[in-house]
């Protein structure tokens, strides 16, 4: 159970997010918005990348806020990001092994957890590929990859569809709904996509000028006419 308290972020004289609280307690859900709305500063608060002014954000009582960014990714929080964080020179399975550094995971464990993600993503037959020679599709599951080694506990996806044929959001639908049977982590999607958000995710919520204005079972939510105005432009 992920517990969202009067989570508020500003910049300035500019308030990002105003006093957001939900509690997330499917697998996957989805949090869309237009342009602007708070959704990356809400991931960004989960990671540490922003000062949060006010609020908490807890999870099976550890409040994350508390946590530095670093001891967050230890206890088991993983993200991916719209501009995939792949390293020209690095290889798929190398980039897997830089995140596992920060996690303490022992030595014996390091080799099976790579290729437990590398093997669930469907990427394991180019884990000594340059990342210079990936495509997009192999970038994309590559950085979901990185997600899924040292024991996740919560995984945020950042526009992961991004670039990907029909056939290739399949495939991402797949990752997407296997990851909590598989890893054990919960999963926060935030995409434009509301196909994708729709397939994949029980409940989703809606932010809007850095305010949540809907949260519910996804298909109640994509039918709020309020949600039209907003998202959707209708």
């Amino acid at each position: 159970m992920i517990e969202i308290q009067d989570i508020t972020v500003k910049f300035g004289g500019v308030v990002a997010l105003d006093q957001v609280t939900l509690k997330i307690a499917d697998d996957v859900v989805g949090l869309i918005g237009p342009n602007g709305a708070g959704k990356t500063t809400l991931t960004n608060a989960f990671s540490g990348f922003v000062n949060v002014a006010n609020g908490s954000i807890t999870v099976n009582g550890t409040n994350l806020i508390d946590l530095a960014p670093h001891l967050r990714t230890r206890w088991g929080l993983a993200r991916s990001f719209q501009k995939v964080q792949i390293v020209p020179d690095l290889s798929v399975e190398d980039h897997l092994k830089a995140v596992l550094d920060g996690k303490g995971i022992p030595a014996s464990q390091r080799k099976g957890a790579v290729s437990k993600a590398l093997e669930y993503v469907g990427i394991s037959d180019i884990r000594f590929r340059k990342g210079s020679t990936l495509n997009p599709y192999q970038r994309r599951m590559t950085e979901i990859a990185k997600c899924l080694i040292g024991a996740p506990r919560i995984v945020l996806l950042d526009e992961p569809g991004g670039g990907l044929s029909e056939s290739e959001m399949q495939h991402l639908r797949e990752v997407i709904t296997g990851i909590h049977p598989e890893f054990g982590a919960q999963v926060l999607l935030v995409d434009h996509d509301v196909d994708l958000i729709r397939d994949v995710c029980a409940s989703t919520a809606v932010l809007d000028f850095g305010k949540l204005i809907a949260f519910g079972q996804t298909d109640e939510v994509l039918a709020d006419e309020v949600v039209k105005t907003a998202y959707l432009g209708r």
